[in-house]
């Protein structure tokens, strides 16, 4: 029996009220920059949460919070303020490829872009074109990457959608930054990007569960995989459409469906 759209939709909705709630935040990497209060703290936990957010989720959160100890628990105080002194002590931080040589650049460029970019929603924002984020996340990997003598094996840890990457942590990141969420799960610091131009975090449970339910046929999850989840999300909701994010995980991760 083929499921209508309205039905589906109907289905969905149901889950992203079931999902959507602050019971969500307790095992999920979110909760790091739901610690802080003042944006850029949350800004940049988030985003260093969700550069480490692959593997084990418990593992995820333990790391996350390893770090946000390193930086003082103060991440916009420690970017701006940081000495060469201070990145030795991120010495030995690793989380599966990611460690203290990335995470020392990664501060370094931080830096950089509150100090000559007027900050990481500036940055993102500027470059949202053609109702979609993907273009200004490939130009944010630019910035990121423009001071001299970068580390090469830093560059992997942040994905180019114009390279085919589905980008699914720095999506998910802008979802944590830019969606007006009543239920307090995403934090909503970032007015400059309307949440319909945001794409669905693609990753391994989304993915199954989006061809499952007849939303996505490529079977790679890249960039065209993406765009796909994105056209038959945006016709079930153009206003928010990654609120779906929260069905699709939880029906995979949840309810193995």
């Amino acid at each position: 029996m083929k499921i209508t759209k309205s039905e589906l939709k109907e289905f969905l909705d149901s889950k992203v009220e079931q999902y959507n709630t602050l019971e969500f935040i307790d095992s999920d990497p979110v909760q790091i920059p739901h610690r802080f209060r003042i944006k850029e703290d949350q800004e940049i936990a988030g985003f260093l949460t969700a550069i480490i957010a692959w593997g084990n989720r418990k593992s995820i959160i333990n790391n996350a919070n390893k770090m946000m100890d390193l930086i003082g628990n103060s991440p916009y105080d420690f970017v701006m303020n940081h000495s060469e002194s201070n990145l030795e002590k991120l010495d030995g931080f690793v989380h599966r490829t990611f460690n203290s040589i990335d995470l020392s650049y990664f501060i370094k460029s931080l830096k950089n872009i509150y100090s000559k970019h007027s900050g990481l929603e500036n940055v993102i924002s500027k470059n949202v074109t053609k109702g979609s984020t993907q273009i200004a996340i490939s130009e944010f990997k630019k910035v990121f990457f423009e001071l001299e003598n970068h580390p090469k094996r830093t560059m992997k840890h942040i994905s180019d959608p114009i390279k085919g990457s589905a980008a699914k942590r720095i999506n998910m990141w802008l979802r944590w930054n830019c969606r007006k969420d009543t239920c307090g799960v995403d934090l909503g610091i970032w007015s400059s990007i309307s949440p319909s131009v945001l794409s669905c975090p693609l990753d391994v449970h989304s993915g199954n569960v989006a061809r499952k339910l007849g939303l996505l046929k490529r079977k790679q999850n890249d960039a065209k995989a993406l765009l796909e989840l994105d056209t038959s999300l945006r016709k079930l909701d153009p206003s928010d459409p990654v609120k779906y994010d929260f069905a699709l995980f939880g029906l995979g991760v949840f309810e193995g469906f």
